[in-house]
């Protein structure tokens, strides 16, 4: 079955060209096109796509904003790819706590725009990887830290499932995370899969927000 996608950019040349490239792949069909936040979320309800490529500057109603809304639709999951100009553009946190399932660049090659599509379609979390490690920790650090102790669900991890949320928080991959522990990929899958359900998580990049603001690992810590 092929990724249904929708475009939400303010700038109607930006839209064409993302659909001329999305429409290049078999496997993606673009299902309609939005040029602010408020149309971003009806067409979303009304179309359900399986992702949303989104903008975060957009009048109306912005990126994160229409983020928070669209993951919050009950039934089936609504993606969304955040798009933006800057990679330290300070609304890209904001718009990851918001449910976002990762962003890219708008300026990153087309096959990597294609990948992180399919990447984000299939359920994954996705950094653009022009934003490194210390990147991500700067953006959590200026997150406000949690006043009432880290979630009880934490508790429910086994000592292997927490040392993989240690390791996915310090952006390893999962091959790098098996390599780690000296264990197979399925076996990290697995353990990831786990350790989501448990801790109510969306994705990787819910579990790295979660990580810091719970204290589980701090920034600057090195992998």
């Amino acid at each position: 079955m092929s990724t249904r996608v929708l475009i939400a950019d303010d700038q109607a040349l930006v839209r064409a060209g993302f659909r001329k490239l999305l429409e290049s792949s078999p496997d993606v069909e673009v299902v309609g096109e939005a040029a602010d936040g408020r149309e971003a979320v009806d067409l979303a309800r009304r179309l359900r796509p399986n992702l949303v490529l989104m903008d975060i500057r957009m009048p109306r109603l912005d990126g994160i904003e229409a983020t928070r809304r669209l993951t919050s639709i009950e039934g089936d999951a609504i993606r969304v790819l955040i798009l933006t100009t800057f990679g330290l553009d300070d609304y890209v946190y904001d718009a990851l706590r918001a449910g976002a399932s990762g962003f890219m660049l708008k300026d990153a090659p087309p096959e990597e725009l294609l990948s992180a599509v399919d990447v984000v379609a299939r359920g994954d979390a996705l950094i653009a990887p022009a934003v490194t490690r210390s990147v991500i920790a700067e953006f959590v650090r200026r997150s406000p830290a949690r006043g009432d102790g880290p979630p009880a669900e934490l508790e429910e991890l086994t000592p292997r499932e927490r040392e993989v949320l240690e390791l996915i928080a310090r952006g390893l991959s999962n091959a790098e995370i098996a390599e780690r522990l000296v264990v197979s990929d399925g076996t990290v899958k697995t353990h990831v899969a786990h350790l989501l359900a448990k801790l109510r998580l969306r994705d990787r990049v819910q579990a790295v927000i979660l990580a810091y603001e719970s204290g589980v690992i701090t920034p600057g810590q090195v992998a």
